[in-house]
């Protein structure tokens, strides 16, 4: 019997230093850093979009193709500065045509502005469900009340008399015939 025994605790031993449970592991890699590069958020976006906007147009009006060049330079190179001038002039006019005013204080709307107003174009309006506030597919010819889907339907249809009507006057789009 005694061979036995010792043949357990060796097993035991063995079993003790295979064991990677006891091992102590870090949840993170030791090797991973920080990354040095922190994003912005969209307040510092839209400034410096600005920013660089504002003396994108400030290098533009004061750039040396504005400069008249002296009485003294030779004909070759006036036809050229003229071509620039004129080119700088062009660019002038239609960004004043264009609303873009190059001396104006506050922010321009453009396409690219994010502060510029929705679009009242009928094409680009979404329709909303008149009783959930859902997107609206579908229009109930009946009761014109705009509806998300057959659920709301079987509702619409459901709705008392004039129901549909404060419905409709809510929207704005209720007609009263004299």
């Amino acid at each position: 019997m005694a061979p036995a025994a010792n043949s357990d605790d060796s097993h035991l031993q063995l079993l003790d230093k295979l064991d990677i449970t006891s091992i102590p592991r870090p949840f993170r890699n030791p090797a991973w850093k920080p990354p040095q590069r922190r994003n912005k958020n969209i307040k510092q976006i839209l400034s410096d979009a600005s920013r660089k906007e504002a003396s994108l147009l400030a290098t533009q009006n004061n750039s040396g193709s504005s400069t008249p060049l002296p009485h003294g330079s030779s004909n070759a190179s006036s036809a050229q500065s003229n071509i620039a001038q004129a080119a700088q002039n062009l660019r002038t006019l239609v960004l004043e045509r264009n609303g873009h005013n190059v001396f104006a204080s506050g922010p321009v709307a453009t396409y690219t502005n994010i502060e510029s107003p929705p679009s009242l174009h009928p094409a680009h309006q979404k329709h909303y469900c008149d009783i959930t506030g859902l997107p609206a597919p579908y229009t109930d010819p009946k009761t014109r009340l705009r509806y998300h889907n057959t659920e709301i339907f079987a509702v619409v249809r459901g709705l008392g008399q004039g129901v549909a009507e404060q419905y409709l006057e809510a929207r704005g789009a209720h007609v009263v015939l004299k």
